[in-house]
């Protein structure tokens, strides 16, 4: 009697694992599935804007290389994806994709459409609002919000050797051609410097979100370092723009970008 209870209590056993592992092994495909669904619907409107936008000026055209180029790179990681992270991937791809397709609209002057999902590698980035113009080691380079004829390349926001680069449009897509041109981290992280640090080159610029916080105030910050003289307009530009948001009370609160780190 015992033997057969323990072999009724073993049957059952073997049953409950070859059931939870079925109920595993579905629960996986359906994930499977569900991620490769969502990155395939997205790599195919990136197709669509790729086909369907066309322009001459320099910025829709560079937006557009991007975009192309990422459609190319997405349908080659959807090909291989096998896994839920690498059917990720894809989908990050396509929707960087997407977001150059979206800034090609933008500069064409037309609806940009709905709002995308946003990127993983621009989290914690920002977005540039004001214009800039620098000169680093002999060379100009400009930024902006908007579009124009000296500054066609877009840039959703990432980072660079860990630094970020907000989103905006560049005069040079120096965060590739940095390396490419053979300058190295040094050649990059000097721009990055001039282009985003309050303290260095001209006065730096505040960012959407949060910028005038920081530094309490800006402008009493100014007033309590000098008053009407060079420290108080010094305190109260670069303070307010830069206290907040990303370069101050963000990811570089207390870093390269805030208001006691190294900058």
């Amino acid at each position: 009697m015992e033997l057969l209870l323990v072999v009724i209590l073993v049957v059952l056993l073997l049953g409950a694992f070859v059931w939870w592992r079925r109920e595993a092994a579905a629960r996986e495909a359906r994930s499977l599935a569900d991620v490769r669904a969502d990155a395939q619907r997205w790599y195919e409107r990136l197709g669509g804007q790729v086909m369907n936008l066309h322009g001459d000026a320099p910025a829709v055209r560079q937006a557009l290389v991007d975009a192309g180029e990422r459609y190319n790179a997405a349908g080659s990681q959807l090909e291989q994806a096998r896994t839920v992270q690498q059917y990720r991937l894809a989908r990050e791809t396509a929707l960087e994709g997407l977001a150059y397709a979206r800034a090609a609209r933008i500069a064409l002057g037309i609806d940009p459409g709905p709002e995308l999902p946003p990127l993983a590698a621009a989290t914690g980035t920002g977005e540039l609002t004001r214009e800039r113009q620098v000169e680093v080691q002999g060379q100009t380079f400009k930024a902006g919000p908007q579009p124009g004829q000296d500054t066609p390349y877009y840039y959703p926001g990432g980072r660079y050797q860990g630094r970020p680069v907000p989103a905006g449009w560049y005069s040079t897509p120096w965060w590739k051609t940095a390396l490419g041109a053979g300058a190295g981290v040094l050649g990059g992280m000097l721009i990055a410097d001039a282009l985003f640090s309050p303290a260095f080159a001209d006065p730096g610029y505040g960012y959407e979100a949060g910028y005038q916080e920081g530094f309490g105030d800006g402008a009493d910050y100014g007033d309590g370092q000098g008053g009407d003289g060079q420290g108080g307009d010094a305190g109260g530009d670069q303070a307010g723009d830069f206290g907040g948001g990303d370069f101050g009370g963000g990811d570089f609160g207390g870093g390269d970008f805030g208001g006691g780190g190294d900058f």
